[in-house]
């Protein structure tokens, strides 16, 4: 069987070209080009950085790529869904604000925000799977409308997954709240009594009486609960949340065939960015020293491929020496982010991803 191809270029920049420019050549030499975008609308899922957090991709990157669209004919569209946790980035007025605060607004980007699960995360898509966990994906609705699907990913490290890359930036990323609940978890959300004031606002939500009160406080019956997450969208006090009970393996498992779903039967092209690959993920409110040194900028058809191009080169890397991985686990070991997360195993969304048909482990690697 032949190797998915995967295309690299480092980040030196010489005069009279410079990184957004490198960028450009290295994905018309993976193939862009060869994407119909003519009068297709074209999703450009990227993250946008909680606030907070300085490590997320700068917005110039995003340029190159929404004004390639462009060129090719294509109506571009920056997205991300909206997060389960409280934070900069759980309905879309916050979202957008959010992503504005960082940078990416249609002045600095060329094209607008969309934000794919709508303003309290509950316009979603259930798009069929058929995989070991999930039958159907919940997936964000201006995300599933689009014709196109390109990743821009920040490859860094990630607590539960190990490292955060193209698959968790798809599936994770393109998850509605309802369905980034059903990633976390195998139960159903439970209430916060001490924040709960007793709006009743879950109850109008739910379409099965899930929602109950006693001593004016909610408490969410699971025999009628479907796990729709609106009621985690709707509560004003952040009270009602995602049990996150799931293990790391079925996490990893999940958002495989999440991101299946995403971009199963549509044109797609995934592109990578190793660069303040930082330990931990781009939604904490902080980010800690880079783990290795910036690596390059990658690009492929194949997101499994691209993944693992990307983890083989920061395990390649030499550990930066003040920084957690430098300071805890020294400099000998090649899995990285195994050192990082101990708890954690990114081979197996790897492995499953490839199972179900996703993309391969054996890649190519061209550099440009």
């Amino acid at each position: 069987m032949e190797k998915s191809k995967v295309y690299f270029t480092n980040m030196r920049a010489k005069v009279g070209e410079n990184l957004q420019m490198k960028l450009q050549r290295l994905l018309q030499k993976a193939g862009i080009e060869t994407i119909d975008f003519q009068d297709k609308y074209v999703a450009i899922k990227i993250h946008f950085g909680e606030r907070g957090n300085l490590s997320y991709l700068r917005p110039n990157y995003a340029r190159t790529v929404v004004d390639m669209v462009k060129e090719l004919g294509g109506r571009p569209f920056l997205t991300d869904c909206n997060t389960l946790y409280i934070g900069g980035r759980k309905n879309a007025l916050d979202h957008i604000e959010t992503a504005y605060i960082n940078g990416f607004s249609p002045f600095s980007t060329g094209c607008h925000i969309l934000i794919g699960d709508g303003l309290k995360g509950a316009d979603d898509v259930e798009v069929p799977v058929n995989g070991d966990w999930v039958k159907k994906a919940k997936i964000g609705r201006a995300i599933m409308d689009a014709d196109i699907i390109i990743s821009l990913t920040h490859f860094k490290g990630h607590e539960m997954t190990g490292f955060g890359g193209t698959l968790k930036n798809l599936g994770m990323g393109c998850g509605s709240r309802a369905g980034k609940m059903d990633m976390h978890s195998t139960g159903k959300p439970y209430v916060d009594q001490e924040r709960c004031i007793g709006c009743h606002q879950c109850e109008k939500i739910c379409a099965h009486g899930a929602p109950e009160f006693q001593e004016g406080k909610a408490s969410i019956n699971h025999e009628k609960c479907v796990g729709c997450g609106r009621c985690i969208g709707v509560c004003p006090k952040d009270a009602v949340c995602a049990a996150k009970d799931a293990t790391n393996e079925i996490v990893n498992q999940k958002i495989a065939e999440y991101s299946l779903a995403v971009v199963q039967g549509r044109p797609q092209f995934h592109i990578s960015l190793v660069v303040d690959v930082s330990p931990y993920c781009d939604c904490h409110g902080e980010n800690d020293r880079a783990i290795v040194p910036n690596v390059g900028m990658f690009a492929s058809f194949d997101p499994v491929a691209l993944d693992v191009a990307c983890a083989d080169a920061v395990n390649a890397q030499p550990v930066i020496a003040d920084s957690i991985l430098g300071e805890s686990h020294g400099h000998e070991d090649r899995d990285h982010f195994g050192k990082v997360s101990p708890n954690t195993n990114w081979k197996v969304g790897i492995d499953h991803g490839v199972k179900i048909g996703l993309g391969s482990k054996d890649y190519e690697l061209i550099e440009v």
